[in-house]
């Protein structure tokens, strides 16, 4: 460090001025017709889907239809749908419409094997754009609980 000492100029003053305080006349005349005043704003903004979104891209009208209407299927035996029970591992739709549900059960014999793919297909096959469905049912991966969405868990009494 050098023994120099800074060069400052000093200025005494008797008071600074006051900032500008702001008026009730400063503000600008408000239009005739009141200003409407939405009380959420983002509701409009939240709701609005994509734009030039593939119908069949997750997000999509188709895609959200097959995920909606397998959400109204539900397990005899388990008060929950088969998708949020994760029971089904993949939800495929072509550009020409056509579905591929990929999905299992919770065990080999389950009671309703022979007829949870037939229902799958046809509720599927029932939303609005959809062309086809097929149902490839698997069992490996092998379902367990850990599967299951946190709503799912959340119904049972697992959280």
């Amino acid at each position: 460090m050098s023994d120099e000492k800074p060069n400052f100029i000093v200025e005494e003053v008797e008071a600074a001025p006051p900032p500008p305080r702001a008026r009730v006349e400063d503000v600008p005349a408000p239009s005739d017709a009141p200003a409407e005043r939405r009380r959420d704003y983002l509701e409009g903004f939240l709701a609005e889907k994509p734009q030039d979104l593939d119908p069949a891209a997750p997000g999509g009208a188709i895609y959200d239809g097959v995920i909606d209407a397998l959400k109204e299927i539900f397990d005899p035996e388990i008060p929950v749908n088969i998708y949020d029970l994760g029971l089904i591992y993949g939800v495929e739709v072509s550009p020409e419409a056509s579905v591929a549900v990929t999905m299992t059960l919770t065990t080999p014999h389950c009671p309703v094997a022979e007829s949870m793919p037939g229902e799958v297909e046809l509720r599927v096959s029932a939303v609005p754009g959809v062309r086809d469905c097929d149902v490839n049912l698997v069992w490996d991966p092998p379902w367990d609980m850990a599967k299951m969405s946190d709503e799912a868990k959340l119904e049972l009494g697992m959280l």
